[in-house]
């Protein structure tokens, strides 16, 4: 393989923008000499990505969402068709963040680039009428869960199981699932709520002030209750401050590792997508939340294909944690749901348990070490 590659590599959000780092690291430290370029955040950033569009400007949830952002992500797609173009890059690496990245590997597979996908979109959940488009336009896949291969392969996909990135993160900074030793006496006197809102921008106002009304409901028979909320890099302080500051609530804002700020956890509050996992890893009881722009609910619910909406329950095969959604999502069921977790110890205890299992479904560490080698081989052939 010749030296000076070129990657161009699209992270469309918080989490995305992660394991792209990672995957990023995991391929310099095998072939010291490629280049790379794409979108992405501080991780990526920090890595030696050259940032062309952030990717928290990218980040959506629902289709009215996407409707308020089309701009911002037509001008990104157009400066990444310019560089595919252009440069004729070794290899374009998708993470996740389906249309948008099934719209750059058309343009790819036209343009004779070699096209890695890396963390499957929902496709087995709903719109599966997409894998068709993957067959034909990606010439393989890392799927980090587990039944996600067999699905794929069943379809005619070039895919391979990789593990899942988060047994990485939790290996190298954490020190096992605090919550399931811990004391339940002690949770239910003086408690801590773990505020994980999301990382995007209208997941937040949607979801944070119910949350934080949750809470203090929760505070009327718990006196001593305090939360902790976890930053995503992809946020600056003063937007959560902005929640958070009319609240009589002792919420502490954390800017650091996620599993640090849930080791501290008895119940966490969690809004859907990669972070119920990360709860799951360390064991925590956990409440799911899901709420979108109407229409958007309206729409998803005609094509979703799954029982569940939280991909905790997903990877378990049964509803291990409860879920609120839409109009479901109210302080008062929220605060509901967490005197359960707090003041019930069977129904604690039950869910620890639950939880526990849940890190050797996702299967074994090393994705990031495993895909680079899938991308360098890739290269390889060029």
């Amino acid at each position: 393989m010749r030296y000076h590659r070129l990657v161009v590599i699209v992270a469309g959000e918080a989490s995305a923008d992660l394991h792209g780092s990672n995957l990023v690291n995991a391929m310099k430290g095998s072939c010291p000499g490629i280049t790379f370029c794409g979108i992405g955040g501080k991780n990526m950033a920090q890595a030696g990505v050259k940032i062309l569009v952030s990717s928290s400007d990218m980040a959506v949830v629902g289709l009215t969402e996407v409707v308020r952002r089309l701009h911002t992500i037509v001008r990104a797609a157009s400066k990444l068709k310019s560089i595919l173009k252009t440069h004729h890059p070794d290899l374009l690496i998708l993470i996740d963040y389906p249309d948008f990245n099934l719209y750059m590997a058309k343009i790819a597979s036209r343009l004779q680039i070699p096209v890695l996908y890396y963390i499957s979109p929902q496709v087995w959940a709903w719109r599966r009428g997409r894998v068709r488009k993957i067959a034909k336009r990606v010439d393989r896949m890392a799927v980090i869960l587990p039944f996600e291969e067999r699905f794929y392969k069943n379809r005619g996909v070039n895919v391979d199981y990789v593990g899942h990135p988060l047994l990485d993160a939790f290996e190298s900074s954490a020190q096992g699932p605090k919550s399931a030793t811990r004391n339940p006496q002690c949770a239910a006197r003086n408690p801590v709520v773990g505020l994980l809102p999301g990382s995007r921008k209208e997941e937040i106002t949607n979801l944070l002030p119910i949350m934080i009304r949750s809470v203090e409901i929760i505070r009327a028979r718990h006196p001593g209750i305090r939360c902790l909320l976890p930053l995503a890099k992809t946020l600056k302080p003063e937007f959560i401050h902005s929640f958070v500051r009319g609240s009589s609530l002792n919420i502490q804002i954390h800017q650091g590792d996620i599993y640090d700020v849930l080791s501290e956890c008895d119940v966490a509050l969690v809004t859907s997508g990669t972070a119920t996992l990360e709860t799951a890893i360390m064991a925590v009881p956990m409440v799911v939340v899901y709420k979108v722009a109407p229409l958007s609910y309206r729409v998803g619910k005609m094509l979703i294909k799954v029982p569940h909406i939280g991909l905790v329950n997903l990877v378990a095969g049964e509803r291990v944690v409860p879920e609120l959604i839409q109009d479901e999502v109210t302080a008062e069921r929220l605060a509901e749901e967490a005197f359960r977790l707090l003041e019930d110890a069977r129904v604690r205890e039950n869910m620890i348990i639950k939880l526990s299992g849940i890190r050797n479904r996702l299967g074994r560490g090393g994705a990031s070490e495993r895909t680079a080698e899938m991308a360098i081989e890739m290269m390889k052939k060029m």
